[in-house]
């Protein structure tokens, strides 16, 4: 796997900002709700260019209210639920990077009356603990501290226990007929496996992208475009 890192994956933004799908007709949102989901250890600013592109698109981008995605699974999915339940009425999908792919996808499986389509940008929804060990590492010292008291963290039972068993049901769940899902993967990621991506439920996207690059590569969204317009057009959200 290539390696990754920050200032690598920014080189994306001149190319990004020179390629037509930055500049698009800025109805094609409809104004439509677009509840955006960050990956483990992100949040919100993630997200800032892809906020700023789908607001010039007419879309309305929303935060999905959990903070930097460290949390326990089931409650950040109970969140992420009520986050949709209070934009229903405009909210026409969600987006989500990495881990928050995989909530996103949980919550779709659960409420599919809240939410229009699924997109995961390099989503491990076929393994959720096979990312690099880095990032494992990382989610083991959160449950430590979680034992000892640090609230709203993730605990052992995300990793090893009845969380996480009802964490890999929900991912495994069929999505509603009129929810489409849409993976996009890379080869080049280098924190999640790609093959941990490919959800036999949704259509499937493959860009050339590290992994932090996802939310800013132009080939990323070329590919989610489509599925966005899809949204918006929609009579089932007006």
């Amino acid at each position: 796997m290539a390696r990754e890192n920050a200032a690598t994956s920014l080189r994306q933004l001149p190319r990004l900002f020179r390629h037509p799908v930055w500049r698009g007709r800025a109805e094609a949102g409809a104004s439509r709700g677009v509840v955006l989901v960050p990956g483990f250890f992100s949040g919100a600013t993630s997200f800032a260019v892809l906020r700023r592109w789908l607001r010039g698109r007419g879309f309305r981008p929303r935060d999905a209210g959990i903070g930097f995605d460290v949390g326990c699974t089931g409650e950040l999915v109970g969140r992420l639920e009520r986050r949709l339940a209070e934009h229903a009425a405009e909210t026409g999908g969600r987006v989500g990077h990495s881990r928050g792919g995989g909530l996103a996808r949980v919550a779709a499986a659960h409420r599919p009356d809240l939410v229009r389509g699924v997109i995961m940008l390099g989503s491990p929804v076929l393994d959720p603990l096979g990312a690099h060990p880095v990032v494992f590492h990382a989610a083991r010292a959160l449950a430590r501290l979680s034992a000892a008291g640090v609230p709203n963290l993730l605990d052992a039972g995300c990793l090893t226990g009845g969380c996480r068993d009802e964490h890999l049901a929900g991912l495994a769940e069929p999505l509603a007929v009129d929810v489409p899902a849409l993976s996009v993967y890379s080869r080049r990621d280098a924190i999640v496996p790609w093959r941990a991506c490919l959800d036999p439920r949704a259509s499937h996207a493959e860009v050339h992208s590290g992994h932090l690059g996802l939310t800013i590569d132009p080939d990323v969204y070329t590919a989610v475009e489509p599925f966005l317009e899809e949204w918006a057009d929609d009579p089932a959200v007006a």
